[in-house]
Formats: C-alpha cells, structure tokens, sequence
C-alpha cells in the first residue's frame, strides 16, 4: 500500500472525523474557564447546526462517505455544547452596557439589513433551541414525505446537500468582513487559522483521492472554503495584530486608570481583552472599542 492510498484510506478519514472536536474543544473550554462569552459570536454555532443538520439529512439519498456523516453528527453535539455554555456564560446586561451584549455584535445596519423578530439575537435562551427543535422537524418532515417520491427525491436530496453545505462554507465570512472594518486581527489567533488552512489541506487532498463517494457538492463547497480562508491569512499578513484604529483613537483620549483597566479587561472598563480572549471574535465588537 502507498503512502498516498495509506493517507486517503485511514488518515485524512479520521482527521476528518475528529475535526469537529480539535476545531471547538478548545473554545468551548475557554468560555467555560473564564465564565464569559463575551466576543464570541453565536453565529459561528448558528452556521455549524444548519450545515450539519442539512448535510445528515442529505446523507440517504447522496450515500456519501460515512466519515463525512460521522463527522456532522460529533459537529452537531460539539456545537449544542459550544451554544450551551455560551448561552450559560453571557455577561450581565446589568453591568458594561452594551459590552454586556456578546450576541448582538450585529448590530442593527452592520450589514446594511436589520434582522427579522431580532433572529438569533434573543436575550432567552429558549427561541435558540425552539428555532433548532422547529427545523429538525421540519427536515424530517420532509424526507418522510418526499423520499417515496423517487422522481422528486434526487432533486430534493441534491437541493438540501448544497443548502447545507453552502452555509457551511460561509463560516469564514463574518470573520473577514471584521478584519476588513477594523483593519486589523487582533484576537483572532493565528493556532485558528493553521488549524482552518490544514484542514481546507486534508480536505482537499480527500475529496480528490478519496476512492468512496465524495459528492461533487463538498468538493466546491469545500474549494470556495479553503479560498476564504486563505483571503483570511493574508489579511493576517496585511494587518497584523495590532489593535483597531478605533481602540488606538479611544485610548488616546483616556485617563491612565482606564486605560489599566482596558488593558486588565476588568469589566469596568468595556471589558475588552476578555473579548479578545475567546479565539474567532464577533464581527462589530473591535470597532467600537468594547
């Protein structure tokens, strides 16, 4: 056996598996450790539940590769856990203003749109297992309503492939969109994006050497994904890690107490070195100096 086959038939299946653990063990640790959500971006468990959801769904009528199925289904534990502990740690609206809102880091016009009944920005934690309870169901309904319709069921099957694994490969999206307004990555950790590039690395080297199915969906997905993720590096390369203009303009006109106690992330002062703690930061936190 060589050692290509050996790498396509046991090893990149297995990082496959495991990726989902290796990617947000270590977040999910942190919040937990620090007791604070704060910077971290619920959009990022958001993004990883509907893909993986979708792509389970698009398993029975793809027949893909049973690592790639293995692998949504640890996804969606890890992510329940990550929205779990995130919801659990979220800092007290009672202190900091604003700072206190780590989920509402879209604000309002960021992105030029306001987001309909605040989705996936709600202050009870019950809407966010309500709207993930709603949409199983609903995917269940549909199978079991479409799969006898052999006709109907290939297009139905190919449609919520390329949903799912479209969403997926948005992720790296908001995190460039953050960069390119605050022109800079800080907080956003450089063990993350060899992690990301490794993997768009494995992934391709899988999809193309792989002797099982591998459906032409995650083969584009997954090229559309490794290509923003190396716009990512390179705006790491471009902007460094040094703090947002806005941080710099900010700390110009404080006092040396606060100023201490920005740089401690005490809370007191807009807690912002406990939001750049979390790893992926939430897009519109750097900017406003929170």
């Amino acid at each position: 056996m060589g050692i290509i086959s050996f790498v396509s038939g046991y090893i990149a299946p297995l990082f496959i598996i495991l990726s989902p653990i290796t990617s947000y063990g270590d977040q999910i640790y942190s919040i937990h450790r620090n007791k604070t959500s704060a910077g971290f971006s619920l959009d990022i468990p958001l993004i990883m539940l509907v893909a993986s959801m979708f792509r389970v769904f698009y398993y029975p009528g793809a027949k893909y590769d049973t690592s790639l199925l293995i692998q949504s289904l640890i996804m969606i534990v890890m992510q329940l856990m990550l929205l779990k502990v995130a919801l659990d740690h979220r800092p007290s609206t009672s202190r900091g203003g604003e700072a206190s809102t780590p989920f509402a880091a879209h604000k309002d016009g960021d992105w030029g749109f306001q987001r309909p009944y605040n989705f996936w920005q709600w202050r009870s934690h019950k809407p966010y297992w309500h709207f993930l309870l709603y949409l199983f169901i609903t995917l269940i309904a549909l199978e079991l309503t479409i799969s006898p319709m052999h006709g109907l069921y290939k297009p139905y099957s190919e449609l919520v492939g390329y949903i799912g694994l479209s969403v997926e490969a948005t992720l790296p999206l908001p995190q460039i969109f953050a960069n390119a307004r605050s022109r800079s990555c800080k907080g956003f950790r450089v063990s993350v994006l060899a992690s990301w590039l490794g993997g768009d690395l494995m992934k391709m080297f899988w999809f193309f050497t792989a002797t099982t199915e591998i459906p032409l969906a995650f083969k584009m997905c997954g090229i559309f994904q490794m290509f923003c993720d190396i716009f990512l590096g390179g705006q790491y390369l471009m902007f460094g890690n040094a703090p947002p203009a806005g941080t710099l303009s900010m700390k110009e006109h404080m006092s040396p107490a606060v100023e201490v106690g920005l740089v401690k992330g005490d809370g007191g002062a807009f807690g912002y070195a406990n939001g750049l703690a979390m790893g992926r930061r939430t897009p519109g936190l750097e900017m406003d100096g929170r």
